[in-house]
């Protein structure tokens, strides 16, 4: 059969143009063309050709990056009293994989499974939790950690459902500290880390406040475990009474372990988090810790985040950084956090408006700040999924 005069092959189902990508996973922070086919990354380049592709999104004026990863969330909806929405989260926020926290534990992580996590059009992946009923009390009226009870830390359990869903599955969490252990001290630890070491997973810790005390805990965590919840108020973080980077904490990032920022309803203080930056401590991860305390502030979302530690003095492409290559490195799936040929066809796409903004943190002190972080449009699977916010 004879091809038509000025045919032309469509190589490409979408390619977003004309915008500035920044890819920390390949070192790009420049203008390109970003092409998706079969729900893949399929070209990446400044002089791709529009033409080959069948649908053309302007990304003029937008900052493109792979899809955001959010590392702590709380996304069993309807199955735990903290849960949310992911779908609904991401329309907000551009958040193309949402990272459960330890919601369920061997319990209850099938129903998880089968009734959220399956039928939800982004991507959710999970910490497992210890305990086997996961985070089981945790709303606006009742709070009761989990990690409290020694009958519910169950191993052999955890290591059991672990094996059979490994596809989701990316470590075991657990909660300690005096609200979540009580006096249980490091031992919800030393099991979680048990299973996690027969499942070959890292562990993600949430700190408290004491017990157990901060440099006990980071010094048990392994390479590649997450520490959570780095930028809390008051006490049982990172630095001293001088805002000094305290040497246990120096030490477990020099053998690899990762600090997530961890927002939540208790977790972030501006005081700490602008510490950190000025001792050179930056976060490793930004994660929103979104739950149903804390979606309607004072985290909201990953965005709503970013775009505070954006106000705080850290640098975009140390916060893209954060919300992309390196969660998918401590979830060991780095294809996630990349715009590389090949990786998934996920994309968010930003724009750093500026102007007077008013954010609070977990204490109820506000930052006033000259920008915020928007969300203008998500590929997902390679294909346009959502328009983003009205553009203003």
């Amino acid at each position: 059969m004879a091809i038509p005069v000025g045919f032309q092959f469509m190589q490409h189902d979408l390619m977003l143009t004309g915008g500035h990508v920044i890819d920390p996973s390949q070192g790009l922070d420049g203008p390109a063309n970003v092409a998706f086919r079969n729900g893949k990354v399929s070209a990446i380049g400044p002089k791709l050709d529009p033409k080959s592709a069948k649908v053309t999104r302007s990304a003029r004026g937008l900052t493109v990056v792979p899809g955001i990863l959010d590392l702590h969330t709380h996304v069993y909806w309807g199955g735990t009293a903290l849960g949310i929405d992911a779908d609904a989260l991401a329309r907000k926020s551009g958040t193309t994989t949402s990272i459960d926290a330890g919601s369920t534990g061997a319990a209850n992580f099938h129903g998880f499974r089968k009734h959220v996590i399956e039928p939800s059009e982004t991507r959710i992946l999970a910490y497992l939790n210890i305990s086997y009923p996961g985070i089981f009390a945790f709303g606006h009226v009742v709070n009761f950690g989990e990690a409290q009870i020694p009958e519910l830390l169950n191993v052999q359990e955890c290591v059991r459902v672990g094996r059979a869903h490994r596809d989701l599955i990316v470590g075991v969490k657990v909660r300690l500290g005096l609200e979540t252990s009580k006096m249980m001290g490091l031992w919800p630890l030393e099991l979680a880390i048990e299973a996690a070491e027969q499942l070959g997973l890292p562990v993600m810790a949430h700190v408290g406040s004491p017990p157990p005390r901060f440099i006990d805990l980071v010094a048990r965590l392994r390479p590649g475990d997450v520490l959570t919840h780095c930028c809390r108020p008051l006490m049982n973080h990172a630095l001293d009474t001088k805002h000094r980077v305290i040497p246990m904490a120096a030490e477990a990032r020099k053998r690899g372990v990762v600090f997530d920022l961890g927002h939540g309803a208790g977790s972030f203080s501006f005081e700490t988090a602008k510490a950190m930056l000025k001792a050179g401590f930056p976060p490793d991860v930004i994660s929103s810790d979104v739950h149903i305390r804390s979606i309607d502030g004072p985290a909201f979302d990953n965005l709503v985040t970013m775009s505070k530690m954006l106000c705080l003095g850290m640098k975009l492409k140390d916060i893209v950084r954060a919300v992309t290559e390196a969660p998918a490195r401590a979830i060991r799936r780095p294809r996630l956090g990349a715009l590389k040929v090949g990786s998934p066809g996920d994309a968010t796409l930003l724009k750093a408006v500026k102007g007077k903004f008013e954010y609070i943190d977990v204490t109820g002190a506000t930052l006033q700040g000259g920008w915020r972080l928007a969300q203008r449009g998500v590929v997902l699977g390679g294909r346009w999924w959502h328009d983003g916010e009205a553009r203003a």
